[in-house]
């Protein structure tokens, strides 16, 4: 009977487990080299390096909400063999969503601030996502565990559902600037562009299954209203519709030759307030237009960005697709016995009552789009609080993946070295509070957005991220402006303000003494500042008299 469950599903699904991850508690750093880019592109303009080379960045993790998870060795099993099995404690919803595995790779990858308003960067990686949306939690052990067979009578009752693992590569390129930079108010926007390379995806959704198993020594499956839809370019139909689908065969050729390919890309923008311009800036001469870059200028900054947009087009040539619809009776022996291959299969299915046929036809897997929406407060000197939502864009019926939102908010500690956030976020998926923390020294970090697995049970996501960078921070301007409370000690000699702004050799010099008749005075030689000045006081103080000496006679 379980060869009729992977039958009707058409493909016998496997499963790993992770989460979406951003790296929110290094990520929103000021320093955090190219971490910003991948929230909202607009972030590397104005940016306080001059530029930084990624060396490399891996994160991955767990989150549903079809259980919590065993933490006594079900991690591990994922890790080594890919086995659920022992992954979760059960709960009792009877739909679940599931996004596992979701894994990120950034390879090398380069950001050039040009000046202090336009910047570039070039990116590269591999990602990986294998999602459940809205699926029903019997028909999922019947399809991923081998071992598990339903006890007595089940219902299965899904709609709406989908189904897709997919990796693939991407290259990007970015560009931010500032468009507006005026007093207190400063607009920046960003525009990345990716080409995505199709390395291999199994899709399957469905708009209605509506099943009843009835157990016993002649097991049956009684299916109404079923309307599936099957397509991959790793795994053929037949192969999947006869032998399943093993997690060894299709990592095989998951990571073989790219056959799909496709564009995409995010846009951003971000609006940063300063109430005290003056405080980083020499506006006693706004002619110079110095501004000091290597610190952060705003008290608030607000972004917004649309990420991910873009799909891959995997063509006919490469691409198996079936559709199952109708209903029909499944009896476990009978179909055993009449059903050899993909041929016999279809005979069997059209003749109990079902619609079945295959078909090559251009595919595409959309990306997982989403909406940013950041407000970041400096709250004192170098600590602050970042509130970010993050909210699906996706359409969770087409073949692809999508995100599940969440609110986070992330108080930090951060200054150019050293770095330190600790985020705190409701899940929409799992209607849980996760907590992490994110450390950066100089260009290595190491987080996690959801680390409360390791400390404590009933959780129903875990993660970690990791990563290096070199970073080449910019530079205070040599030209130190004139303010009361800055250490002006070792600092280049500064424009005398008190004279006009004209430089010291410029200033006007005293008027040199003159004789009766109107001859200047011989200059008399000093050793010193002071005593020049004593001699110019004194000469000045002989004119007057001399003048009044002269109205005398």
């Amino acid at each position: 009977m379980k060869r009729s469950l992977y039958t009707l599903a058409i493909i016998s699904l496997f499963s790993g487990a992770a989460k979406a991850q951003y790296n929110l508690g290094v990520a929103t750093s000021n320093w955090s080299g190219l971490n910003s880019l991948y929230l909202n592109p607009a972030n590397i303009a104005d940016s306080r390096h001059r530029f930084a080379i990624d060396i490399v960045g891996i994160n991955a993790g767990i989150d549903n909400n079809l259980g919590t998870l065993n933490t006594n060795g079900g991690i591990f099993d994922i890790a080594n063999d890919g086995n659920t099995n022992n992954v979760f404690k059960y709960g009792n919803t009877n739909t679940f969503s599931l996004l596992a595995p979701y894994a990120q790779f950034r390879l090398p990858g380069v950001m050039v601030s040009i000046n202090n308003r336009h910047s570039v960067a070039l990116t590269a990686g591999l990602r990986g996502m294998n999602q459940f949306n809205n699926f029903d939690r019997s028909l999922y052990r019947t399809l991923t565990e081998v071992d598990y067979m339903p006890d007595g009578n089940i219902t299965l009752t899904s709609r709406m559902f989908n189904y897709t693992a997919h990796v693939w590569s991407e290259i990007g390129g970015s560009y931010g600037a500032v468009v507006v930079d005026e007093f207190q108010h400063k607009l920046k926007v960003g525009v990345t562009l990716r080409y995505l390379g199709g390395i291999g995806y199994v899709g399957l959704r469905g708009n209605n299954l509506d099943a009843y198993y009835k157990g016993g020594e002649n097991d049956t499956l009684f299916v109404t209203k079923s309307d599936l839809e099957f397509a991959s370019n790793a795994v053929s139909t037949r192969s999947a519709v006869v032998n399943g689908v093993s997690n060894h065969n299709i990592f095989e050729d998951f990571f073989g030759a790219k056959d799909g390919h496709g564009f995409g890309g995010d846009v951003g923008v971000v609006y940063e307030f300063n109430p005290n311009p003056t405080e980083h800036a020499d506006y006693h001469n706004p002619k110079r237009g110095h501004r000091n870059n290597s610190v952060n200028n705003y008290l608030i900054r607000a972004s917004a960005s649309v990420v991910d947009i873009g799909s891959i087009k995997y063509s006919r040539a490469n691409n198996s697709n079936a559709r199952v619809t109708g209903d029909g009776v499944v009896a476990g022996n009978d179909f055993e016995d009449k059903v050899s291959n993909y041929e016999t299969f279809r005979e069997y299915a059209v003749s109990h009552g079902f619609t079945a046929d295959t078909f090559h036809r251009d595919t595409r897997v959309y990306m997982p789009t989403r909406l940013n929406l950041a407000v970041d407060v400096r709250v004192y000197k170098r600590v602050y609080i970042n509130a970010m939502f993050i909210g699906n864009l996706a359409n969770r019926q087409n073949f692809g993946n999508s995100y599940y939102n969440q609110f986070t908010v992330t108080p930090r500690y951060d200054s150019k070295i050293f770095s330190v956030g600790t985020p705190i976020t409701y899940g929409v998926l799992s209607n849980t509070v996760k907590m992490g923390v994110g450390i950066r020294f100089s260009g290595f970090y190491i987080g996690s957005d959801d680390m409360l697995a390791l400390v404590t049970g009933n959780q129903s996501g875990a993660n970690l991220y990791v990563g290096g960078f070199i970073p080449f921070n910019k530079r205070a301007p040599k030209e130190h402006y004139h303010h009361d409370d800055e250490d002006t000690s070792g600092a280049e000699i500064e424009p005398d303000y008190d004279h006009g702004g004209s430089n010291d050799e410029e200033d006007p010099q005293p008027e040199r003494p003159r004789r009766r008749g109107g001859s200047p005075a011989p200059e008399e030689k000093s050793t010193s500042s002071e005593q020049r000045n004593i001699h110019n006081s004194a000469a000045i103080r002989k004119r007057e008299i001399n003048s009044e000496i002269e109205k005398k006679d």
